[in-house]
């Protein structure tokens, strides 16, 4: 079992930056690749951004790409996401999950959620 909390979600203004964390316990964290996903309003949740256990892959989709880093420490069982030049359409919940091997980018793959964070972008 690994339980995972997210924090660092707020309100910023488009342009602006945020950087979310996850700390997960339980299960070595070390053996799990960690995924971000989001959720708006009257949408599905969609896939933002994964990570293998090592940090040495990376993945990301299309729409964050180039704006949105993750990353991981696994001295902290932390993973994080960094978000700068946030724009409105990337305010949503945003969910960090674990999953046992490779990443995937499909949300059904992963095993645990956090409760989810706010991100709120104004224009």
């Amino acid at each position: 079992q690994v339980q995972l909390v997210e924090s660092g979600g707020g309100l910023v203004q488009a342009g602006g930056s945020l950087r979310l964390s996850c700390v997960a316990s339980g299960r070595p964290f070390s053996s799990y690749a960690m995924g971000w996903f989001r959720q708006a309003p009257g949408k599905e949740r969609e896939f933002v951004a994964a990570i293998n256990w090592s940090g040495g892959s990376t993945y990301y989709a299309d729409s964050v790409k180039g704006r949105f880093t993750i990353s991981r420490d696994n001295a902290k069982n932390t993973v994080y996401l960094q978000m700068n030049s946030l724009k409105p359409e990337d305010m949503a919940v945003y969910y960090c999950a674990a999953k046992p091997g490779i990443v995937a980018r499909t949300s059904g793959a992963y095993d645990y959620w956090g409760q989810g964070t706010q991100v709120t972008v104004s224009s």
